[in-house]
């Protein structure tokens, strides 16, 4: 069994140009988009999110590499749906599309790999706690599951099945925790401090490569602390927030062995900015740029990230829109 799951990664990193340099920070961006906030008994929440995540620079361990021959881009578009059952309970769903492509260009050639399609989803269910630390300030906890929609065996134009990062699905059911802070305080009512945190615990694709492998993606640790604040221009309120993210995954693993040149750490700085278009519209922009990146091995890292979406809230009860 271990002969056969060495001879199956070295027919993996031999039969690709990329995957010796695999991204741990790319893939459909389910966990970055989570969190809508819980609101009153009855109130629907819909969220549309683009996200345009361009990774095309090479790090070895925390050092990068002067080389610029390999960029990797996800885009994605992503569905949220809430729905507060209570004024404390609420559901929330994420539905994905993406679009991934993988180029590489040595010695004037080059070599382009494209792959599209539905991604998976998330199911979460949320609680919240109001108050904890006192008068404006609320604590949620959630617990959800990553369904496997997306497909997980596209092939190249040689009928080789791509590597399971360029995959739109992962093949696999994941468990997820999810935990979310917020204070305001006297001296600047309008400011919010938040903080959430969320941990993927990564089920295994038992139908890799055709049914001849196993796959599985590292769990994922991700945590987010930051501040915003409101003010008023044109009669319109803008929200402004600084961000700070810090995520941390697990090295990939095929048969049960950890597969080289997966997991690592990084910091991000995420400023952003919401703006109330009209009373039931909220347009959201956020860029989100590396400061700290650690690999294992050697991979290409996130370069810039940027989110736009739209978002709004209908009251169920009487059919008129709140935000």
């Amino acid at each position: 069994m271990l002969l056969r799951s060495i001879l199956i990664i070295s027919f993996i990193l031999l039969s690709s140009p990329m995957v010796s340099q695999t991204c741990c920070s790319g893939g459909v961006p389910l966990s970055n988009n989570l969190g809508l906030p819980i609101e009153q008994k009855g109130i629907w929440q819909f969220g549309l999110n683009y996200d345009h995540n361009n990774l095309n620079t090479l790090y070895a361990g925390n050092d990068k590499l002067n080389d610029d021959s390999r960029q990797r881009i996800t885009n994605s578009l992503l569905l949220s749906l809430g729905y507060s059952i209570t004024d404390r309970f609420a559901l929330e769903a994420l539905f994905s599309w993406v679009n991934q492509t993988r180029t590489i260009t040595q010695f004037g050639n080059e070599n382009f790999t494209e792959t599209a399609g539905i991604g998976d989803a998330l199911l979460l269910a949320k609680y919240a706690f109001p108050e904890v630390f006192g008068t404006k300030s609320v604590i949620n906890l959630g617990l959800g599951i990553k369904a496997p929609l997306g497909k997980s065996d596209f092939t190249n134009e040689d009928g080789i099945t791509l590597t399971a990062d360029l995959q739109p699905g992962s093949g696999a059911w994941d468990g997820l925790g999810w935990f979310s802070a917020s204070k305001a305080f006297d001296f600047r009512p309008s400011a919010t401090f938040s903080g959430n945190f969320t941990y993927r615990f990564t089920g295994v694709n038992n139908s890799y490569l055709n049914n001849t492998s196993t796959y599985e993606f590292g769990n994922v640790v991700q945590a987010n602390v930051g501040y915003t604040d409101q003010f008023l221009l044109f009669n319109t309120i803008f929200n402004p927030g600084l961000i700070f993210k810090y995520r941390n995954a697990s090295n990939d693993k095929i048969n049960d062995l950890n597969l080289p040149n997966t997991g690592g750490e990084w910091v991000f700085i995420r400023p952003e900015l919401s703006v109330h278009i009209i009373t039931s519209l909220l347009l959201t922009l956020r860029l989100e740029l590396p400061i700290y990146s650690y690999v294992d091995g050697t991979q290409l890292t996130p370069t810039t990230r940027f989110t736009a979406g739209l978002y709004f809230k209908l009251n169920n009860k009487n059919t008129t829109i709140n935000i």
